[in-house]
């Protein structure tokens, strides 16, 4: 399961590729609106809503769950607008760069402590992202944008995620989202020249529809798979994704990666090479611990 949602996450960029001439902000809102809808029904043939009263009066929950609402969001937006303008590498750089970022927040957010090896591949993402933005000639935007936005996703999940299951905590994030995607849609149909839905042919309509189902289930298949494996093995896994997204850009999309380019990519696998490594003897450390006890 957690093989199955890291791949179909690496095949993003082909799916919103096809949804093209529609922009970003419109595939945002059906992505959002679809997902509710599909979450609407599956509470309903479980008949799982009574959650909801628990709700009442936890405004702390609900203004994570909106906080975490709306990081989740502008992560979206920017993939789609990344690789929907032909960046998708940006993109994949961004989930390589994911992890570093995870671990420099605990430090800084969550004032945890850092093993050597930790350090190390920090200070080498920090490298990495100097280097690209010397040889690159700009500011790598779209790739700390993506990695900090779901870096800090996941700090707010990690705090408000002990409270609500996968399926309860993904449809709260959508209900908090789906009037903002409304009105993105009245303004698009406005004064954006008009809604794309159902103006490219049957093709294009259903693949637009099924953006929730494209959303959820990914999702819910790693949902599920992070309750059975180590959190090691996950974030083994993970790594998947950014390697198909890089390869989808340069063999199917024909985006052109740079010399340069490559070599910062190098020198980010070399810091997540260092963070695997750590983590694997951090995690036999921890079993020899058990045994001994």
């Amino acid at each position: 399961m957690g093989i199955a949602a890291y791949l179909l996450w690496g095949l993003f960029p082909l799916y919103f590729d096809a949804l093209k001439p529609t922009g970003p902000w419109e595939i945002l809102a059906h992505r959002i609106l679809w997902s509710l809808l599909l979450c609407v029904v599956v509470l309903a043939v479980l008949r799982d809503f009574r959650w909801l009263r628990d709700l009442r009066g936890q405004y702390r929950l609900l203004a994570g769950v909106t906080i975490a609402a709306l990081l989740i969001a502008t992560n979206w937006v920017v993939y789609i607008a990344a690789v929907t303008s032909g960046h998708t590498s940006d993109a994949a750089l961004g989930y390589f760069l994911n992890p570093l970022v995870t671990v420099a927040l605990g430090v800084v957010v969550l004032g945890e402590k850092l093993r050597p090896l930790q350090w190390a591949a920090v200070g080498v993402g920090v490298f990495a992202g100097v280097f690209l933005t010397i040889a690159g000639g700009r500011f790598p935007w779209t790739s700390l944008a993506l990695a900090f936005s779901f870096g800090l996703y996941g700090l707010v999940k990690n705090k408000v995620g002990a409270h609500l299951s996968a399926l309860h905590g993904f449809t709260l994030e959508t209900a908090i989202l789906a009037p903002l995607a409304a009105i993105a849609l009245g303004l698009i149909a406005v004064w954006g020249g008009g809604l794309d839905f159902g103006r490219h042919g049957a093709v294009h309509t259903t693949l637009l529809a099924l953006a929730g189902v494209a959303t959820a289930v990914p999702l819910l298949l790693f949902a599920a798979a992070a309750r059975r494996i180590p959190l090691v093995t996950v974030g083994l896994i993970q790594f998947a994704t950014p390697i198909m997204q890089l390869l989808c850009a340069v063999l199917f999309l024909g985006e052109h990666v740079s010399t340069a380019r490559w070599i910062g990519f190098g020198i980010v696998w070399i810091a997540l090479i260092l963070l695997t490594l750590d983590s694997v003897r951090a995690l036999r450390r921890a079993r020899a611990g058990q045994l001994a006890a």
